[in-house]
């Protein structure tokens, strides 16, 4: 087995759609004060939803502690699910900016 075996693919993920924007499709999504809107907003609904199916008194999602860092912030929420959080939401915004920007050319 991986060590770590969910932070190293979440912090990959991060990665991939970071150099997927900024090397390929080149939307200006990040530049975008909507797109950081959003994920505030991601993120507000996601503090209390993950926070309440991983919280260490009485856990509902169980993380195998080898493949995780064991940081968690806030309410016992792994820095991973946060991770993985930005890259999904990140990654199909992009999708949804690439296709519109598409319609537009045509």
């Amino acid at each position: 087995m991986m060590p770590w075996g969910y932070t190293v693919p979440a912090v990959a993920a991060v990665i991939v759609v970071v150099v997927l924007e900024l090397a390929v499709l080149k939307t200006g999504l990040f530049r975008k004060a909507a797109y950081w809107l959003t994920m505030a907003i991601v993120t507000g609904f996601q503090i209390p939803v993950d926070g309440w199916l991983t919280k260490l008194s009485a856990p509902i999602v169980l993380y195998a502690p080898e493949h995780i860092t064991g940081w968690r912030f806030p309410w016992h929420i792994p820095v991973e699910d946060f991770l993985f959080g930005f890259a999904l939401v990140t990654a199909v915004l992009l999708l949804w900016e690439r296709a519109r920007l598409g319609e537009e050319a045509r």
